[in-house]
């Protein structure tokens, strides 16, 4: 059961359990509980089935930007269905909670699995790699990326069967800490583009499933390090220690795939999860392969049964059966091979004999620079040449000039009844659009609107205390200014208010009432509690989410960890 709520805020996991939500679900008790919500056992009475409730907590609910995009993520999950991803049955969100309904899965995390096994097989590692790369590929192809695949969010079940969990939900917990630069529970995983503070795509999820292969093989994470900032440096720049070299019997293609799928370079990492399956795949086909059988030895003559005298007259009606099927399949093959010399002799003479002989060749002119209507208009062009026009914006050059041309000029070419066939690339020259207007829009919508407009866009970012983080403040050239196809519109994008940064203090050892006092008088924001027994007095803290001393964004929310004193 969860720990009691307190008066500072945190959550009393115990107020739910006996209510029933949307007269539906009935929570029964507590699974388990996360930064930013708490996971309950429920009963779907309209279905008469178990099912998991996970219900944000009291202060992210409170947070609506925080509740937007957990809603969004939610509902979009919920389209995902595979045999490899926990599902997500329904989500609900009124004035005061936020729940989603999702797959209550019997059986224990990754992480729990190999901790108790240590490294594990290979062909283990085969069996639970293939079965995450094919929920990534399910989820990739529908634009779901997960962000945090570490053990902990990947379920097995009795069976073998893997199952991941929190796709497009299991980051946003980090987010809870991303004030205080901090990657709680992830940092081993992280791709070297989310350490950079980049956005993640399908291939970070494939480097994170990389460094779960690697510690499955090894029992070891790739880096550690003393900090996070330290870990998050290793893979950015590090480069791991081959598996073979820390665990045995490491199969060499195994571990190339390993390898490559961690690789820090996100170009040269697996492009896609088809890709990684792939290889996989093959992979299995050939460490699992049958070896060759030997040939059956031919048998004794001296030591075969009897037969009796009805089964040997049945086996001279079944040779004579099959003797007349050979002669009539015979006569049937040189009745069939006699039609086609027949057919062949017929195609020969009206239209084979012309195909083969000899055939007129010409030189193909060169029609790079010259208008292509002139060309298309030209008869005696016409009766030997097929045209394929394709359009290509170029402010450089005059509308309808010939830029390019394939097959290349001077190439002999066969005349044919049809004509030659050649592709012309032609200028479309200046062509003028307005702008299209991208203000108060997501920098990644603007830039696509102005691709489809015909424009490249320039990204400038700046400070604003009235447009939201990654929104876009202002255009050059404003909305509706006519420009030509292909110019370059720069697009001003707000990274929020201008950020200030504090010297975190250091309240480990004071009491809770002392430390959110102090917090406060710092600048910065109190998050919540959570109670843990220990050998400290009970009431005093003992742990901060961002550790004393170093460098965090002002109004950052602290989360502090509170004795309980010890167990009895």
């Amino acid at each position: 059961m969860g720990t009691p709520g307190s008066e500072n805020g945190m959550d009393n996991k115990d107020k739910y359990i006996g209510r029933v939500f949307d007269e539906r679900y009935e929570i029964q008790s507590l699974i388990g509980e996360g930064g930013m919500s708490v996971v309950y056992r429920a009963r779907d009475l309209r279905l008469n089935r178990s099912v998991a409730v996970k219900i944000m907590r009291d202060e992210m609910a409170a947070d609506e930007d925080f509740r937007r995009t957990f809603c969004a993520e939610a509902h979009a999950v919920a389209m995902l269905s595979n045999p490899n991803i926990v599902a997500v049955y329904d989500v609900s969100h009124s004035d005061d909670i936020e729940y989603i309904v999702m797959e209550l899965v019997d059986g224990i995390t990754l992480r729990q699995y190999m901790d108790r096994r240590g490294k594990l097989q290979w062909r283990e590692v085969l069996h639970f790699t293939r079965q995450i790369a094919r929920a990534l590929s399910h989820a990739h192809e529908r634009g779901i990326i997960h962000r945090d695949i570490k053990p902990q969010n990947i379920m097995m079940l009795r069976d073998g069967t893997v199952k991941v969990e929190d796709f497009g939900i299991a980051a946003l917990e980090n987010e809870v800490y991303e004030n205080n630069g901090q990657a709680i529970g992830s940092i081993h995983y992280i791709a070297p583009e989310q350490a950079r503070g980049e956005l993640p795509d399908a291939r970070s999820d494939l480097y994170s499933l990389g460094i779960v292969m690697y510690e499955m093989l090894t029992a070891q994470k790739p880096y550690e390090g003393d900090t996070i900032a330290e870990i998050a440096v290793k893979h950015i720049n590090a480069v791991a220690t081959p598996p073979h070299e820390i665990a045995d019997n490491v199969p060499p293609e195994l571990e190339r795939i390993t390898m490559k799928a961690m690789c820090a370079d996100i170009g040269e990492r697996y492009q896609t999860a088809e890709e990684l399956l792939e290889d996989l795949e093959q992979f299995s086909r050939e460490q699992l392969r049958p070896a060759e059988q030997e040939e059956k030895p031919l048998e004794n003559p001296a030591v075969m049964p009897i037969r009796s005298v009805s089964e040997m007259s049945k086996e001279r009606f079944l040779l004579r059966h099959r003797r007349a099927r050979r002669v009539t399949f015979l006569l049937g093959s040189f009745g069939a091979l006699g039609l086609c010399v027949l057919m062949f002799v017929y195609m020969w003479n009206f239209w084979l004999k012309e195909v083969f002989s000899p055939a007129e060749r010409i030189s193909l002119p060169n029609f790079v620079g010259s208008d292509y209507q002139k060309v298309l208009d030209n008869a005696e062009l016409a009766s030997l040449y097929s045209f394929d026009i394709v359009y290509v914006i170029n402010t450089e050059t005059e509308s309808g000039t010939v830029l390019s041309q394939n097959p290349d000029p001077g190439r002999s070419m066969m005349i044919t009844p049809d004509g030659i066939k050649v592709s012309l690339s032609v200028s479309t020259g200046k062509v003028f659009n307005p702008v299209p207007d991208v203000v108060n829009l997501d920098y990644r919508e603007a830039k696509t609107r102005l691709k489809k407009a015909g424009f490249l866009a320039d990204i400038e970012n700046a400070t604003s205390d009235s447009v939201t983080k990654d929104y876009v403040i202002s255009t050059s050239p404003m909305a509706g200014e006519q420009m030509s196809s292909g110019s370059t519109v720069y697009v001003i994008v707000s990274t929020g208010p201008q950020t200030s940064y504090i010297r975190m203090p250091n309240v480990i050892g004071l009491s809770e009432e002392a430390a959110i006092t102090r917090l406060e008088s710092a600048g910065l924001s109190y998050g919540g509690s959570d109670r843990i027994y220990s050998d400290v007095d009970p009431g005093t803290v003992i742990g901060q989410s961002a550790d004393a001393f170093t460098e965090i964004e002002e109004h950052s929310k602290i989360y502090l960890k509170i004795s309980l004193g010890p167990q009895e």
